[in-house]
């Protein structure tokens, strides 16, 4: 699979469900907002996510590949046809993929949570509705909220409702807008958990767009980066955390410390190029190390491990440390760095 800002061949033993030709689609007549010339091939029952600054054109590209906004010029494919756009004429297409914002405008905040899930289903066949109504609450674990008013309920609580109405007639692609954004951490990996399985269950195709590094490598199988409105790296999570292209595709993935090539000579490292970034786990204490040369000037709890920031000559890195309570503000200690990633231009 493969996202691209121009057209290229697919492979013929892709099965892709949603795909855009050169789509381009701005705002106000800006060509700096929106998304510009963009290609991407979507494959059938997997999750794919769009990840980039804000501002960078990710809902853009979400909503067109729903069929909510039109293309300024372009087009986008649901199986090999072209995509209608949703408006006053429902088509079939538009019941099969559904969307999920944040902001759960279409639930009714005084009904209770059977009636917002069941509601859109006929009513002429009481022990149908009863069926898929029950089906999809238990499906996201939320069958003892049905009788709770929706407004009254946890941000966690509201999005697995909102995602069992979306889910409620078993759609081919599901569409999730920042999906964890309101949700407490301990309910978001259950979370998270769920729409996998009902992925690797029903084959689900699932397009997230979401700020969270943490919930990006934990869910997605492929990963779309998008930069000012064009799509600049793809891969799965694992490829684009190990060895990404761009430095820009680092620091939104990675708790990591930017250098220049000066700077990076503090740290023992001989760049070649222009940046070099330190992933914090990369980087660990030398108990045997000779000379401790950097200071330890904050230590900043995590939970489970804590997180140095420590200093030499006017350089600041961040490291995880995970022997916790050992270190204090002002000790000195010898590092070793384990691996770092040189981007920009050759010196």
């Amino acid at each position: 699979m493969f996202f691209t800002t121009t057209p290229e061949p697919q492979t013929a033993n892709s099965e892709l469900i949603l795909e855009t030709i050169s789509v381009t689609k701005n705002f106000f007549g800006d060509k700096s907002s929106g998304v510009n010339n963009i290609t991407v091939f979507v494959p059938k029952g997997k999750i794919t996510a769009i990840v980039g600054e804000s501002g960078s054109g990710k809902t853009t590209l979400l909503k067109l590949l729903a069929g909510m906004i039109k293309p300024d010029s372009g087009d986008v494919f649901f199986h090999g046809q072209p995509l209608p756009q949703r408006g006053a004429a429902f088509k079939a297409t538009h019941a099969v993929i559904t969307m999920v914002s944040q902001d759960s405008q279409e639930m009714d905040a005084s009904a209770n949570v059977w009636k917002n899930v069941s509601n859109g289903l006929p009513t002429e066949d009481r022990n149908y509705q009863i069926q898929k109504t029950t089906q999809a609450l238990n499906l996201l674990g939320i069958f003892h909220l049905r009788d709770q008013p929706f407004g009254k309920l946890s941000g966690g609580e509201k999005q697995r409702v909102t995602i069992a109405k979306a889910l409620i007639n078993r759609p081919e692609v599901l569409m999730l807008d920042e999906p964890f954004n309101q949700v407490d951490a301990n309910y978001r990996e259950g979370l998270q958990h769920d729409i996998r399985q009902i992925v690797n269950e029903w084959g689900v195709t699932v397009i997230l767009v979401s700020h969270d590094p943490a919930e990006l490598l934990s869910m997605a199988d492929e990963l779309i980066v998008i930069k000012e409105g064009e799509i600049v790296e793809h891969g799965s999570p694992q490829e684009l955390y190990h060895s990404p292209k761009l430095l820009y595709t680092s620091k939104i993935l990675v708790a990591s410390t930017e250098l220049t090539a000066a700077q990076a000579e503090v740290c023992g490292i001989a760049s070649k190029r222009g940046s070099v970034v330190i992933y914090a786990e990369n980087i660990r204490v030398d108990v045997m190390g000779m000379g401790k040369k950097w200071i330890v000037k904050q230590v900043l709890f995590k939970g489970f491990y804590e997180e140095l920031i420590i200093e030499r000559q006017e350089v600041s890195l961040r490291m995880f440390n995970y022997a916790r309570g050992k270190y204090s503000v002002g000790d000195k200690v010898s590092i070793s760095i384990k691996k770092f990633h040189e981007f920009g231009k050759w010196l």
